[in-house]
C-alpha cells in the first residue's frame, strides 16, 4: 500500500489569471554560525537584492580547462545527438548541454569544488544536491536570448520544488560585456512570486528550452516590476560568477556581437526541499532537466 503526502502549494501559478504572492520563505537559510566562504555583508546583500556577484570565482588557468571541455562537448557528434543537448533554432548550433556534471568529470569536479558547493550549503543552510546543471553557449552573430522569467516558477510548476530553497550560480567562461547578451536581473524581485497565467502543455519543456512560452509574465506585470525594482546587467571577466536566488526575475538579450558568451550554470537545491509531483503541469520534466536523484554533493 502506498500513501501520498500532501504538500501545500504556497505559490499558485499557471491558472486563469496572473497571481502575485509575497515570498513565504527565507532567502538565506543558514544562520550566522553556518560556516562558508560568503561574508556576512554579502549574505545581507543577497537577501536584499537576490544576487551576489563574485569577481573571480575561478582563476584564468581553470577557465581554460573548462573552456576546452566545453568546446570538446559541443563539437562531439555523440553529445549533439544526445537528448540532453539543445540546438539553437536558427543556426542549428548547440545552445546548451544539460546534466553536464554527469556527462563530464571535469565539470563534476567543479560542482564538488568547495568554492562552489560551499557557498550553496552556506546560503541554503543544509546539504545540497544538483537540481540542474548545464553549459550554455551563446555564439556571436545572432544567438537568441531568454525572455524574462523566474526559474522557481518553472521548477515549482513543472518539477515540483515546494519551497524557494534553491540557488543558482552562473560561472563565466568568456568575458561578459554589456553588449553580448548578458544576464539581467531585477534587484529585489525575488521577494515577490508572480504566478503566470495559462495551463502547461504536455512536454512543454521541448519548446521552452528553446523559447520560453508557458510561465512567461505579461507585459503589464513586467512593466510594473521593472518600474519598482529596476534592471541590473551583469558584466565580468571570464572566471567571474553570479549567484542568484531561484525567484529572481531575470532574462538575457540576443547576442548580435562577434563576441561569444559561454558559461556553466549549476542549480543547487536543499536536500530538505526535494521535488514532489509538479504543482501545475500534467507530467514531470525529464530528470536531466529536473533531478530526482537527491544525493548530496560531497
Amino acid at each position: 500500500m502506498t500513501t501520498t503526502t500532501h504538500v501545500t502549494d504556497l505559490y499558485p501559478t499557471r491558472g486563469a489569471t496572473e497571481v502575485v504572492t509575497p515570498r513565504q520563505d527565507p532567502v538565506v537559510w543558514g544562520s550566522q554560525d553556518t560556516p562558508g566562504p560568503v561574508s556576512a555583508g554579502d549574505l545581507q546583500a543577497l537577501d536584499r537584492d537576490g544576487f551576489l556577484a563574485v569577481d573571480q570565482l575561478i582563476g584564468p588557468d581553470e577557465v581554460e580547462v573548462y573552456r576546452r571541455e566545453l568546446d570538446r562537448l559541443v563539437t562531439d557528434p555523440g553529445i549533439r545527438a544526445d537528448e540532453r543537448s539543445i540546438v539553437e533554432p536558427k543556426s542549428q548550433e548547440i545552445r546548451s548541454v544539460f546534466e553536464v556534471h554527469k556527462i563530464s568529470e571535469v565539470f563534476a569536479r567543479l560542482v564538488r569544488d568547495e568554492r562552489v558547493v560551499g557557498r550553496a550549503r552556506q546560503i541554503l543552510g543544509s546539504d545540497v544536491y544538483v537540481h540542474q546543471s548545464r553549459i550554455n553557449v551563446k555564439p556571436g552573430f545572432g544567438a537568441s536570448g531568454f525572455y524574462w522569467h523566474s526559474d522557481f516558477e518553472t521548477w515549482h510548476a513543472e518539477d515540483g520544488l515546494p519551497n524557494m530553497r534553491t540557488i543558482s550560480v552562473s560561472i563565466a567562461l568568456t568575458e561578459n560585456y554589456d553588449t553580448n547578451g548578458g544576464l539581467m536581473i531585477m534587484p529585489g524581485s525575488h521577494k515577490t512570486f508572480l504566478g503566470c497565467a495559462g495551463a502547461t502543455p504536455k512536454d512543454n519543456y521541448k519548446k521552452s528550452l528553446q523559447m520560453q512560452d508557458a510561465g512567461t509574465p505579461s507585459d503589464e506585470a513586467l512593466t510594473t516590476m521593472a518600474s519598482e525594482y529596476g534592471i541590473k546587467l551583469f558584466t565580468g571577466k571570464a572566471g567571474s560568477a553570479t549567484w542568484f536566488d531561484c525567484n529572481c526575475m531575470h532574462g538575457s538579450g540576443d547576442n548580435i556581437t562577434p563576441f561569444p558568451r559561454s558559461n556553466v550554470f549549476i542549480v543547487f537545491n536543499s536536500v530538505e526541499n526535494t521535488a514532489v509531483e509538479p504543482f501545475a503541469a500534467p507530467i514531470r520534466r525529464p530528470e536531466f532537466i529536473g533531478a530526482r536523484d537527491f544525493t548530496p554533493v560531497r
